[in-house]
């Protein structure tokens, strides 16, 4: 069973000129010091960073899905990546309170970017029942 989805498409480019005319002050409102290390290692950081602004909107979306409007802080939602590269999300605040309360076990997350869009799916998979 799903319990919610949500997905999201970024233009690389909005991403790079909001980065480039507010500079420190988008960055750090949206992206946690994690976010920001690794984008900034690599090549291509705008496009690092959008995707990770997509997953951030995608699981916003994802949580909205019962009904009620989720609004936390874009920190709340910390975007991720294994030793594989595969991203995964840590919740803080508003975010982790709904996570708990709707027995979200986990947050399935696939995105994916190019130079011009960065797209994101996530997909909330609640705990089974032991019940049966």
């Amino acid at each position: 069973m799903i319990a919610g989805n949500g997905i999201d498409i970024v233009e690389v480019e909005r991403v790079q000129a909001i980065q480039n005319r507010w500079q420190n002050r988008f960055l750090k409102r949206v992206f946690t010091e994690t976010e920001l290390n690794y984008a900034k290692g690599k090549r291509a950081t705008a496009e690092h960073l959008a995707a990770r602004i997509a997953i951030k909107e995608a699981v916003i979306k994802a949580f909205s899905n019962s009904g009620k409007k989720y609004i936390g802080r874009w920190k709340d939602i910390e975007v991720s990546n294994d030793r594989s590269g595969k991203p995964y999300v840590n919740l803080y605040g508003i975010f982790k309170q709904a996570q708990r309360k709707r027995n979200i076990a986990e947050l399935i997350i696939s995105a994916s970017h190019t130079h011009k869009y960065a797209v994101a799916s996530v997909i909330l998979c609640p705990q089974k029942s032991l019940k049966k």
